[in-house]
């Protein structure tokens, strides 16, 4: 199985690509494939539907999403809304990548929760096809608080994390197996 996770954030230290880079650990431990695609490292041109687009970058982007049996989408959450680096990103995919696959979406946001962003992207996930995990993951406030080690210090999150990885790779095991 291989998953491909996004981080959608244009910061080096992002909260969200911190969250990631611990569940890309979660599920390499799990003996799982996983390749992180971060937007900050590998930056896409902005989207233009009269351009063709087929520039290596755009290129490699999508072949991370075509070779996935499984799609992570994290975001920071920007006034209500997934980042726009994520959004850019987003659009210049349709139906070749994501048809038929499991979506997990995950979010990071100042506030409690980022429920907005989460729910924006599994509208976006429905239109190309995606099939939406029912669970999400949703960091904010403390929660956003990462060790040295690179795991949330929260217990309580750690713990909501695991099991919904878990249940997202169930989910997985299943579809590719239907």
């Amino acid at each position: 199985m291989k998953i491909t996770i996004v981080a959608g954030s244009n910061r080096r230290e992002a909260t969200s690509t911190k969250l990631c880079r611990y569940v890309e650990k979660v599920l390499t431990e799990r003996g799982v494939q996983v390749e992180l695609y971060d937007l900050y490292e590998k930056p896409l041109p902005f989207y233009c539907a009269d351009d063709e687009q087929v520039g290596e970058s755009v290129q490699a982007w999508k072949e991370a999403l075509n070779g996935a049996d499984a799609i992570v989408l994290a975001t920071p959450e920007f006034h209500g809304s997934l980042s726009g680096v994520l959004k850019n990103a987003l659009d210049f995919t349709g139906f070749d990548q994501f048809d038929g696959k499991p979506v997990l979406a995950m979010s990071s946001a100042g506030g409690a929760v980022g429920v907005s962003s989460l729910q924006q992207l599994q509208t976006i996930v429905r239109n190309v096809h995606g099939v939406n995990c029912s669970e999400w993951i949703s960091i904010g406030g403390a929660q956003r608080t990462f060790t040295a080690e690179g795991e949330p210090e929260d217990a309580k999150t750690r713990e909501r994390i695991l099991r919904t990885v878990q249940y997202f790779v169930q989910m997985t095991e299943k579809l590719r197996h239907s």
